[in-house]
Formats: C-alpha cells, sequence, structure tokens
C-alpha cells in the first residue's frame, strides 16, 4: 500500500494527536511506545481563523519534525479540515481507509456517524479510543462502552466494530441549567460521588427528570434541601438518568472510559442503575488505536 502523501512507514515514529474543542494531548510514538506527551489548552476554539497551520508546524517542530496523525474535532467543520464520517458499523481499517491529508506529512481521521430511520448522530475523536479498547484487549469485542463528557457517548460494540452509538448532553445540560436556570441559583456546592449525589440517581427510577428538576428550586424553598448540595443532587438526576436508559438489564457491564471525578460519578450511577462499571485508561486506549490506524494504512 502507497504510504499517505509523506506518511512514512509501518513501525516508523510519529506525532499522534487528540485535538478537542478546548484540549490538546500530543503522543510521540516509536513503534508501539509513548516516547513523550504534551497536553495544554490550545484546543480548535483557541486558534484563530486561519491559524491551523502555523499551530501545527509549531506541533510538528517541537517532535522533530515527524508526520502526524490527528483525530478529534480538528477534523470538524469547526476545526482546521473537514474530515467526512465513516458510517456505524465502523471498524479501524474503516477510519484508515477514510483518512483526509491536508498537507504532505499530516493527515485526519474521519469521525463516525449513523444515519438510519429517525436517529441522526455523530462522534468526532471517541470512535479512536472506543475502537482503541477493544485493539488493545482492554475491552471485549462484545460489549457496551461508555466515554463521559459533555456529551456522553454510550457504543454498542459487536465482533470488535463500532456497532452503534449515542450520545447525551448530559455534561452539557448540567453546565446550562447551573448558568441559565431557575435553579441554577440553587446549584451550589461540590459535585462528588456523595449521598446527594446518589440520592439524585435514586430519585430520577421514580420522578419525571423535567419534574424533578424543578423540584430542586421547591425543596430550597421549603427548606427541605441541605444548603450546598443541590449540585450533586442535579448532577446525580441528569447522570442516573442518562445512565438507566442505556442499562437494561441486571449486572450488565459498562466499558467506563474515565479517570477521576467522572469515573466516580458514573461508576457510582451505574452500579445504582444496576450495572457493573470497568474502568477503562482511555489514553492507552487512544493510543492503541492510532497507531493501529497509522499501521494499516502506511
Amino acid at each position: 500500500m502507497r504510504p499517505l502523501r509523506g506518511i512514512l512507514v509501518s513501525g516508523a515514529a510519529f506525532i499522534a494527536v487528540d485535538w478537542g474543542t478546548t484540549n490538546r494531548r500530543t503522543y510521540l510514538i516509536e513503534g508501539a511506545d509513548v516516547v513523550a506527551t504534551e497536553r495544554d489548552e490550545m484546543g480548535i476554539l483557541s486558534i484563530p481563523a486561519g491559524g491551523f497551520p502555523k499551530a501545527v508546524a509549531a506541533l510538528r517542530a517541537r517532535h522533530g519534525g515527524l508526520p502526524m496523525l490527528l483525530a478529534g474535532m480538528v477534523g470538524s467543520n469547526r476545526g482546521w479540515h473537514d474530515a467526512g464520517y465513516v458510517p456505524a458499523p465502523a471498524a479501524l481499517p474503516d477510519l484508515a481507509a477514510h483518512l483526509v491529508s491536508p498537507l504532505d506529512g499530516i493527515a485526519i481521521v474521519p469521525g463516525v456517524c449513523r444515519d438510519v430511520g429517525r436517529r441522526q448522530d455523530v462522534m468526532r475523536g471517541e470512535e479512536v479510543q472506543l475502537l482503541g479498547a477493544i485493539e488493545a484487549g482492554l475491552a471485549p469485542a462484545d460489549a457496551l462502552l461508555c466515554q463521559p463528557g459533555t456529551h456522553a457517548k454510550w457504543a454498542t460494540m459487536e465482533g470488535g466494530t463500532l456497532a452503534d452509538f449515542t450520545t447525551a448532553m448530559t455534561g452539557e445540560m448540567f453546565a446550562l441549567l447551573k448558568a441559565h436556570a431557575l435553579i441554577g441559583g440553587e446549584m451550589a456546592g461540590e459535585v462528588d460521588a456523595d449521598d446527594a449525589f446518589c440520592e439524585g440517581v435514586a430519585a430520577c427510577a421514580d420522578e419525571d427528570l423535567l419534574a424533578a428538576l424543578f423540584g430542586v428550586r421547591a425543596a430550597s424553598i421549603l427548606g427541605r434541601r441541605a444548603p450546598g448540595t443541590a449540585a450533586a443532587y442535579v448532577s446525580g438526576l441528569l447522570i442516573g438518568s442518562d445512565c438507566r436508559a442505556r442499562i437494561t438489564q441486571p449486572g450488565q457491564r459498562v466499558h467506563l472510559l474515565a479517570n477521576g471525578l467522572l469515573a466516580r460519578l458514573y461508576s457510582a450511577a451505574i452500579a445504582i442503575a444496576g450495572g457493573e462499571a470497568v474502568l477503562v485508561d482511555s489514553h492507552a486506549a487512544f493510543v492503541a488505536g492510532i497507531t493501529r490506524i497509522w499501521d494499516i494504512k502506511s
């Protein structure tokens, strides 16, 4: 197979970039080993119009001028160059077959879309981690995977392919409620997997979510909610609703690509919803996925 416009042969060193909306993580990969990493807040929103070639050149220069393979929002219609979408079901070879090369020695991984009937969905960047988790043996070939975040992704993997997925605006909804909703004034305090959060997860099983959200305001007025607990309770309502919609059988295993606070929150919510969370290293999954794409296309 001919290299893609200056991309070197399989096994050669390259620069992999997971380039999101607000953050960017860079990996210098030699063979199957990560020899250097770099993380900054130079997401696509921080790059001025027409500034991507300069930003990419600077990043490439810091890592020896090696060829680059980019994934994430850099390939969206709001990023540098729209890399399009591969329809689900999709596997790593499908992504490798549709790389887009805006400059010599640089390629961008496409996203994955679902467009069947009345339900449309897209992902960009998460597909590398989800398929990479299977590639690295961090999750089985047939599994339910979840990647929490501003827009949480729930993916059904079948035979090692990304067969189907759903995006939930869980994190964004929390931020919108806190910043703009009537209950935002009550959403004080830290969010963690504490009693208030678990109460919210439990409550969403029995109550109308929209009514339960307004109940945060009512409980505050009537003195029925302790100060500083509403933010965790609302987080529990939203994440609990998200998890309950996906967990369809008792003991269902969910492979969770998360760490820190999100791992604690989703692990607790999954358990309360009747499932079992299995933590997956999302960075290791990305490296496995992006390296496999590199090797296939090289």
